[in-house]
């Protein structure tokens, strides 16, 4: 019987004799769900050798398994009107299934067959091989992402949180079946998965489900690994027939557990809408960027305060300036109005969010992954609107003080690296690496299934 979490709004959370989590968060009125199994491995999880692999593995869960082959798969959910769904990420992947809230139950079954008794076909495997590959050079083709790996690299070094979740063409080429199957048997475990459902339902109905396809589910352990250090620094990288350039801007901000709420309202203040400083002088004032963004990435081992633009090579110098004075700014006053209008801003983000049952369902599920527990919505907002002046400049001083990592891709104007270090003195000036207090930047790689 699932017990209601009087700290979750609606949301009822269960747990199975072996471990695994049931997420519910009923929505009388709602005719369809969003049913999900999320599981706790993601490329933070691979060794070198394995990097890749989750996404590989998420990829080829929907290719067949002991009782269906990969047309049944797609048929079974079809025949309901379902759709089928599946991401990879650095703390996480997960498995979706949307459809109608009958047939919520037979979604938990059907997702539990694809996560729990996946069998890898060879002829499978290497037809998949070539859709990840093209989805790798698609990657490496697009400036934008080249710059986020050049960041998180530049962020975490070799720590497999600075990994790409797609992971390395070699080991893509290289994935074996038996490799694969050891994979799943070692991280895919009851300690480390957890059912989340979305919609007009019975929990009861749900846990039922849950246990007829996931109570026999080894127990396992908790997968865990350790939270990188900080490094920071300037890494470039010029693309032949790239028009334009763009940058990544960074700082290490706390994890999901920690008090990030102060960079969470930072992220707003400074480049959320088109009133925020970031936006109205790169610009709507000066013209510097096509493109611009600012966020508070946040996951469970580390978090990135990260600023992304893409501008013309002949406006970089001025962008950097711009941004450099921005950022120092912050530290010596931010405006009353400012802080209002992120506040705003948050509050409006959250509440929309409770239209958006997937958003809702995700974030519950990954803070619970994480943290071990859900907050309502009441308690995440009470701590984002508490957030002072004093606390966003403090913020901004800390994350200055820790060291930017800065990557920048595609056009490159000559002597760009010596320049682009001399404009971007006052955020590298790092100390030594150091392990800090860190969190998330979460480069998301979807399957897209065919």
């Amino acid at each position: 019987m699932p017990l209601p979490d009087p700290a979750a709004d609606d949301f009822m959370l269960a747990t199975l004799a072996n471990g695994v989590r049931v997420l519910v968060l009923r929505l009388p009125q709602r005719p369809t769900v969003d049913v999900s199994v999320f599981v706790h491995t993601g490329s933070q999880h691979e060794s070198a050798r394995e990097a890749g692999i989750s996404h590989m593995v998420e990829h080829m869960a929907f290719k067949g398994t002991a009782t269906r082959d990969c047309q049944r798969i797609n048929l079974d959910a079809e025949a309901l009107g379902a759709q089928v769904n599946a991401h990879t990420d650095k703390d996480h992947s997960a498995f979706h299934m949307f459809g109608l809230a009958r047939d919520a139950a037979a979604f938990v079954r059907m997702l539990a067959d694809i996560v729990r008794a996946p069998t890898f076909p060879a002829d499978e495997l290497e037809r998949e091989r070539q859709v990840v590959l093209h989805e790798y050079v698609e990657d490496e083709d697009d400036p934008l992402s080249v710059a986020f790996r050049l960041f998180d690299k530049g962020c975490y070094g070799t720590h497999a949180l600075g990994h790409p979740v797609i992971g390395r063409r070699r080991n893509i080429e290289r994935f074996g079946r038996d490799e694969l199957l050891r994979y799943v048997q070692r991280q895919y475990t009851a300690a480390n998965t957890l059912v989340a459902v979305a919609g007009g339902v019975d929990p009861d109905a749900i846990v039922r489900a849950a246990e007829a396809g996931f109570g026999t589910m080894p127990r396992g352990a908790a997968n865990t690994v350790e939270a990188p250090g900080w490094l920071g620094g300037l890494s470039t990288k010029a693309l032949a027939g790239s028009p334009q350039t763009h940058a990544v801007i960074g700082f290490p901000i706390p994890p999901l557990a920690g008090e990030h709420q102060a960079a969470v309202v930072a992220a707003a203040l400074l480049g959320e809408g088109m009133s925020s400083p970031l936006m109205d002088q790169l610009r709507e004032r000066r013209g510097l960027v096509y493109y611009a963004a600012c966020s508070a990435d946040v996951l469970e081992l580390a978090g990135q305060f990260v600023i992304e633009a893409s501008t013309s090579p002949r406006q970089l110098g001025e962008f950097f300036t711009e941004t450099v004075r921005l950022l120092l700014a912050q530290t010596q006053e931010v405006g009353a109005e400012d802080l209002a209008r992120a506040r705003r801003q948050i509050l409006v983000r959250h509440l929309r969010q409770l239209d958006r049952p997937a958003q809702r369902l995700e974030a519950a599920a990954l803070e619970l992954l994480a943290t071990g527990r859900v907050r309502s919505h009441a308690e995440v907002l009470a701590a984002l609107q508490a957030v002072s002046a004093a606390q966003v400049r403090d913020g901004f001083a800390a994350m200055i003080g820790a060291g930017a990592a800065v990557a920048v891709a595609g056009k490159l104007p000559r002597g760009s690296d010596e320049q682009l270090r001399r404009l971007a003195a006052p955020l590298l000036h790092a100390a030594p690496p150091a392990r800090l207090p860190a969190g998330r930047r979460r480069f998301f790689t979807s399957a897209d299934r065919g």
